[in-house]
């Protein structure tokens, strides 16, 4: 495909977007009736639709309009490129510039232009200050990949040195261990013999930062009870020698856990509802709990614009649900790890405080916001020290 027919896909893309089908439906539609379109292609019109959608009032300002074509011309001005060398009118192109589109550029919007939801700001505001500003700027912009480097199968040194055989070039990181930033090849991770041999699993840095804190000693009992594809008793199973138990509301989402696992070289034994008590008390349980999922938005543009009082109302309840389920289960003096990929002081401090209100045999040893930045995801967690009997 052509530049220019990458625009036009972008665009058609954008515009079921924007009558209510999700991102990735509306990419997969689009792909599966062009045939066509090579990796690429499909991996260019993808970049084009979330670039977009990371920066639409911007777009929308600079594109005069909130048309899949005039937030692409406004994505292209965003550049610095010429829309006409993209709006040409060839076949399978845009059409060309019409008169309205060709005036000149509007001022650049205000500094506190925010791409969020403005339901959203006064919170972020109170909560974060000053501090608020180059996350907002981070939000526009694409996610760093990184990798955390398995313990048990390779040293940082030498997980650097296979993945250059599939020419990915990676970085260690400042401040962790065993963290990798991915500085080119990132697309070629999924195939490399690093990652097939299980030296190396994607994982954020500010949510390895966040396992790395957590207190381990060898011998303890490991819960993670919101396990999912269990990325994160992955990361602590790196660090140490211990008995894992995987949990998940959803069965289905732990589908991938065990082959994980197995190429991790960890042993973890996934548990339904019913086999929770039979195993408790556990030194340590995990609950890395569903959340809005602010913190990785610029991941997952299109989330944020879907994001409701009522959603965020609803992930509350549902996560003070999960804290005092998974409280019963932890041994006296264990501890239970509280963590969200969110920026929200409702799903972070709040609900913190309330568990510590609602059970004052608890204390919190431990609590820290990573900031959205260029290192790292927003990721919240906290460590609940069990104290008395409750």
């Amino acid at each position: 495909m052509r530049p220019d027919a990458r625009v036009q896909a972008a665009a058609d893309c954008v515009d079921r977007i924007l009558a209510g089908a999700p991102a990735e439906k509306a990419l997969t539609a689009w792909a599966r009736g062009a045939r066509y379109a090579g990796s690429k292609d499909r991996a260019g019109v993808r970049d084009h639709v979330y670039d977009v959608l990371r920066q639409k009032r911007l777009c929308a300002h600079l594109g005069g309009g909130e048309t899949g074509r005039a937030l692409m011309l406004g994505l292209i001005r965003s550049r610095g490129e010429a829309p006409e060398a993209f709006f040409t009118g060839e076949r399978h192109a845009p059409a060309g510039l019409n008169a309205a589109e060709q005036q000149p550029l509007p001022p650049p919007p205000d500094a506190g232009f925010a791409e969020l939801p403005d339901w959203l700001l006064p919170g972020l505001e109170a909560r974060y200050g000053a501090a608020l500003a180059p996350q907002l700027a981070a939000l526009r912009q694409r996610a760093p990949v990184f990798l955390r480097v398995n313990g048990r199968k390779a040293t940082r040194d030498t997980a650097i040195g296979h993945l250059a055989e599939d020419s990915i070039v990676a970085q260690p990181c400042a401040g962790s261990g065993m963290a990798l930033r991915v500085a080119a090849g990132a697309r070629a991770i999924a195939r490399s013999r690093a990652f097939l041999a299980g030296m190396v699993e994607l994982q954020d840095l500010s949510s390895q930062s966040a396992m790395e804190r957590i207190p381990l000693r060898n011998g303890m009992k490991i819960l993670d009870y919101c396990a999912g594809g269990g990325g994160k008793t992955l990361a602590l199973a790196g660090r140490v020698e211990a008995d894992f138990f995987a949990h998940d509301a959803s069965p289905a989402r732990m589908h991938d856990l065990p082959p994980r696992a197995a190429r991790a070289g960890v042993e973890v034994r996934c548990l339904d509802a019913s086999e929770l008590a039979r195993w408790a008390p556990y030194d340590l349980v995990l609950c890395d709990v569903p959340c809005s999922g602010s913190g990785t938005w610029r991941r997952d543009p299109d989330a944020k614009w879907r994001f409701t009082p009522e959603r965020l109302a609803e992930l509350t309840r549902t996560q003070d649900r999960i804290l005092e389920a998974a409280a019963p289960m932890v041994a006296p003096r264990g501890l239970l790890v509280y963590a969200t990929c969110s920026l929200l002081p409702d799903e972070n401090e709040a609900r913190v405080a309330q568990f510590c209100a609602r059970r004052p045999g608890w204390r919190v040893a431990f609590s820290h916001q990573f900031p959205l930045s260029e290192g790292g995801d927003g990721f919240f967690v906290a460590q609940l020290e069990r104290y008395a009997e409750t």
